[in-house]
C-alpha cells in the first residue's frame, strides 16, 4: 500500500484521449446480452395492469431497445410523462426494482425514472410501482447510454449505477456500462452540481470507475473531496493497481496496491437482496460520489 497517496488518479487527463482509444468507439458494445425470459403469470399480469400507467413509450419500435429517433427528455417531456416538473433522478439498470421504488415512494418529491432492458426486471419494477401506487415514477426499457445521450442539458438531477454487471471476464471489461462516453453523456444530462451515484461489490470494478471518473475535468469525486478537506463522507480504500479477470482473480492481492478515496454508503441505497449476497460473500461494497464540476 502506498502511503500519503490519496487521493490517486489513474490515467489522468484520460478525457483528452482519441476517440479510438474509446472500446465504445466505431461500433456498438453494448454492457448487456438480449436474453428473452419467458414471464410467469405474476409478472405477465403486473405488466398487463401497469404498464400502460408506468411503462414509457420511447423505444424505436416494437421489440427494440434503441431510443426512437429524434426523442428528447426535456422538461416539457418530463412534465407530459410524469404530469408535473420536479428533480429528475435516474436510475441504470433497476434489476428487481427494489431500490428506486422505495426511493420514490421515501420522495414523493422527486420524480424518477427507471432504466432496465429486461423483462422480468421491469415487469417486477412494475409490479413493486403499481402496489404501492406511485404518481411520481417511471419505467423505461430502453439502451441507458442511449437514453442519457438523448436527454437535454441539465434535464437530470441525479444518476445512479448500483451493482452493474461487472462482466469479470477481462476481454468483456470494455462492457462494462460506465465508460468515458456515458460519463460525458451524465455531465451533459445533469444540472450544475448533480451527481453520479455509483455502487459495486466488485474490487476490479471499482479500479475501473476510478480510471474512468477521477482524471475527469467535468466531475469532482465528492469522497476526495471530503478527504482532502478532513470533512465526513469519505473514505480510503486499498485496491490493486493492476487489472484482473475471473481466470486470475486470486492474484489481486499479489500485486501492487495503491489508496483510493471513494464515499461512505449513500444513505438513500435501500439494502437489497443482491448486495447482502455481495455482503454475505464477504466482498467490500464501494460507493462513489462523482458531482457536476
Amino acid at each position: 500500500m502506498m502511503e500519503e497517496s490519496l487521493p490517486v488518479c489513474i490515467n489522468k487527463g484520460m478525457e483528452h484521449e482519441e476517440h479510438t482509444d474509446n472500446p465504445l468507439y466505431g461500433r456498438k458494445v453494448m454492457s448487456f446480452v438480449r436474453r428473452s425470459a419467458r414471464l410467469d403469470d405474476r409478472l405477465q399480469r403486473a405488466w398487463d395492469t401497469y404498464g400502460g400507467r408506468y411503462l414509457l413509450k420511447i423505444a424505436a419500435g416494437e421489440g427494440s431497445l434503441s431510443v426512437a429517433d429524434g426523442f428528447l427528455l426535456d422538461d416539457s417531456y418530463v412534465e407530459q410523462a410524469w404530469g408535473r416538473r420536479a428533480p429528475l433522478v435516474v436510475e441504470i439498470g433497476t434489476g428487481q426494482g427494489e431500490n428506486v421504488v422505495a426511493a420514490a415512494a421515501a420522495d414523493p418529491d422527486r420524480n424518477y425514472l427507471a432504466l432496465e432492458v429486461y423483462d422480468p426486471g421491469v415487469a417486477h419494477t412494475l409490479l413493486l410501482a403499481g402496489k404501492r401506487d406511485l404518481a411520481n415514477l417511471r419505467v423505461a426499457q430502453v439502451n441507458a447510454p442511449e437514453m442519457l445521450a438523448a436527454c437535454a442539458p441539465g434535464a437530470i438531477d441525479e444518476v445512479w449505477t448500483y451493482f452493474p454487471d461487472p462482466w469479470p471476464k477481462m476481454r468483456h471489461h470494455k462492457r462494462r456500462i460506465v465508460q468515458p462516453e456515458l460519463a460525458s453523456s451524465v455531465a451533459a444530462a445533469l444540472r450544475d452540481g448533480g451527481v453520479w451515484r455509483i455502487a459495486t461489490d466488485i474490487d476490479d470494478y471499482a479500479l475501473h470507475v476510478h480510471e474512468v471518473m477521477d482524471g475527469r475535468d467535468d466531475f469532482v469525486n465528492e469522497g476526495a473531496e471530503k478527504l482532502a478537506n478532513g470533512e465526513p463522507g469519505g473514505v480510503s480504500v486499498s485496491l490493486a493497481t493492476e487489472h484482473v479477470g475471473k481466470g486470475n482473480a486470486d492474484e489481486a492481492a499479489t500485486l501492487p496496491h495503491a489508496d483510493f478515496a471513494e464515499s461512505e454508503r449513500f444513505a438513500g441505497r435501500v439494502l437489497t437482496n443482491f448486495e447482502k449476497k455481495g455482503l454475505a460473500a464477504g466482498r467490500t461494497i464501494h460507493d462513489f460520489t462523482y458531482r457536476k464540476a
